[in-house]
């Protein structure tokens, strides 16, 4: 892999992971439209890695409240609304780590059939644009429940079908669930955040530390700022329909490109 792919592959990453359009769908297309080798695993590991910097960062303050709160919830018995969503987030993570984790094996002969993504991407498109319409918004990101995080956290098992997204499945189950955009984006982008970890914990062996590495943690981290920072102002008044629409459009697109080329 050279600078060049790695810059793209890297800027794609940082924008596709945190808005809700599937990272693992463009990161295989781009290839498979170039003509590139296959992005190595670990590599692609890096990649989600340099976007969870970008949520460590953004939200440091967050997480030193969630992780003190959560500490003194456990410890000290004393209870506060950044204890309760420190707490929700780690239950949140099992069911659909576990699953995840489960279902991973099969992700790898999905992520290369291309009528698996593009229908995924239609699909998901879809169902986001309706959650997104007609779900009114009732709860605000420090009002959510422990109901409304487990069952985010356990939608997170469907991102290991390409072309799903793990942002787009937890934010469109928030809306079904009432929770406000805003909101739904960032609890998002925090329980995905204990998952990345996790696995870039368990690819840090393949890891090779390469200019193509480097360059790849940076440049996704700092799109992925970029984002996080876009993304939670454009929800404050817009919607997700820009995303659904796209997400439809590329998945007629794929599914098209892939019928012409059998």
């Amino acid at each position: 892999m050279d600078i060049i792919q790695a810059i793209i592959l890297a800027f794609v990453q940082g924008l596709t992971e945190l808005l809700p359009i599937s990272s693992s769908a463009h990161l295989f297309l781009i290839p498979w439209f170039f003509n590139w080798e296959n992005i190595p695993e670990s590599f692609d590991v890096a990649l989600h890695f340099g976007t969870l910097l970008a949520i460590g960062i953004f939200f440091f303050k967050d997480w030193i409240k969630l992780i003190i709160g959560g500490f003194n919830t456990a410890i000290k018995k004393q209870k506060s609304t950044e204890g309760k969503l420190f707490w929700y987030i780690v239950l949140a993570t099992i069911p659909g780590g576990i699953i995840g984790f489960i279902l991973d094996k099969y992700a790898e002969n999905l992520l290369t059939n291309v009528f698996v993504i593009g229908t995924a991407l239609i699909i998901m498109g879809i169902i986001l644009y309706l959650a997104d319409k007609y779900m009114k918004a009732t709860t605000k990101y420090e009002d959510l429940t422990l109901k409304q995080t487990f069952l985010i956290g356990l939608s997170q098992a469907l991102a290991f079908i390409p072309g799903v997204s793990r942002s787009g499945i937890t934010m469109t189950t928030g809306r079904l669930l009432g929770v406000d955009r805003e909101s739904a984006a960032k609890f998002s982008f925090m329980l995905s955040a204990p998952i990345v970890l996790g696995a870039t914990l368990y690819k840090f062996k393949d890891f090779v530390f390469d200019m193509p590495f480097v360059i790849g943690v940076l440049v996704s981290f700092v799109t992925g700022l970029l984002v996080i920072k876009f993304l939670l102002q454009y929800l404050q008044k817009g919607s997700f329909k820009v995303f659904a629409v796209y997400r439809v459009v590329l998945g007629i697109i794929v599914l098209i490109a892939a019928t012409c080329m059998m």
